[in-house]
């Protein structure tokens, strides 16, 4: 054989060797309200943005059906007719409050999709200079409880029981898109991925170069660095953080997280990291164990299999369950060097 054709022969070899190695394709943007990152890992390229595009459209059709600010959202009717009529809803929205409640009674009302009746009352956009009136935040209160949230199985309707109620899924919604796009994207032959959205990250199998996926939370002092990494594989974890959205009275700073037995933002608590099969059920006990409290919501975490967290205290202590699977090393650690892959920094 001419040397020349055999050295083109193996230069060609070599090049379909490299170009059928795994790949992360990543497309990063704004979702509900929050930044965004779905990443797809493959050898082929079509394959792999085909997969990205319909993760993000199954993220965009949810948010259609779950938003509160859509007036044409399912979700919207329900609160429209609070107090008035049972509304009839779609099976997959049924199901979400349905397990919505579920959560609920877990957590002794700690997470409660009712608790939008607060929205009017605390605003975290700069625009409020004061702190609400006590008796707004009293009668507030009073329109959330997720036992008057009325489910009718043969109907596959929804009723709010008193005016005034409203529902959302910020505690929630975010870990369901995770979940779903996750779904669609290994429907289509995605055997590896990641989802982050907007601090609710799902991921699932393996990186290009192999192992698990590293995942650092966020430094509630310093958002841009990691105080600790995780590595995961087949795992959810939702980072829920107070530096996310929050206003400053009279040199007091007030968290977007309120407890929606008092109707005041929850203190205690900088950073609650979830972890666990499932982004939906994460998403709404990472909200649950910062109401809780570090005690109440560490005895709630370990009594859960397959469930972990990582807290970070007002005093920036970092606690971890009895349960955590997952090695994890702090910024302490002489490992700090090692570049992670994701860093997730809170809900939005």
């Amino acid at each position: 054989m001419n040397r020349s054709i055999h050295i083109s022969i193996l230069l060609c070899l070599s090049f379909a060797a490299i170009s059928q190695q795994p790949r992360a394709y990543t497309h990063a943007l704004s979702l509900m309200g929050s930044a965004f990152e779905v990443t797809a890992v493959a050898a082929d390229d079509t394959l792999a943005w085909h997969a990205v595009e319909a993760g993000i459209a199954e993220i965009q059709r949810i948010e259609r059906m779950i938003s509160s600010w859509d007036p044409k959202s399912e979700t919207s009717e329900i609160n429209r007719n609070a107090g008035i009529s049972p509304v009839k809803v779609s099976p997959e929205l049924f199901q979400l409050i349905f397990r919505s409640k579920k959560v609920s009674q877990l957590t002794g009302g700690a997470f409660d999709i009712s608790f939008a009746a607060i929205d009017p009352v605390w605003r975290f956009d700069g625009s409020m200079k004061t702190l609400p009136d006590s008796a707004a935040v009293r009668a507030s209160v009073a329109k959330i409880d997720w036992q008057k949230i009325e489910l009718d199985v043969t109907n596959q309707t929804i009723f709010l029981k008193e005016k005034g109620m409203k529902i959302g899924f910020g505690a929630i919604g975010k870990g369901y898109v995770a979940n779903r796009a996750r779904a669609v994207m290994q429907e289509m032959g995605i055997k590896s991925g990641l989802v982050n959205a907007g601090g609710d990250l799902t991921c699932w199998g393996h990186p290009p170069q192999g192992g698990q996926w590293r995942i650092g939370i966020a430094d509630p002092k310093v958002r841009d660095q990691a105080i600790a990494w995780l590595w995961a594989t087949g795992q959810a974890i939702v980072t829920s953080g107070n530096y996310e959205r929050f206003t400053i009275l009279d040199g007091i700073r007030y968290s977007h997280i309120i407890n929606p037995q008092t109707g005041y933002p929850v203190r205690g608590l900088k950073s609650v990291s979830i972890m666990c099969a499932d982004a939906e059920l994460a998403d709404a006990l990472a909200t649950a164990v910062f109401v809780m409290g570090k005690e109440d919501g560490l005895a709630l975490i370990n009594q859960l299999r397959g469930v972990s967290c990582l807290l970070v205290t007002d005093t920036d202590e970092l606690i971890a369950s009895d349960n955590l699977p997952l090695h994890f090393y702090t910024k302490s650690s002489p490992q700090d060097s090692v570049q992670h892959d994701f860093q997730i920094g809170g809900k939005p």
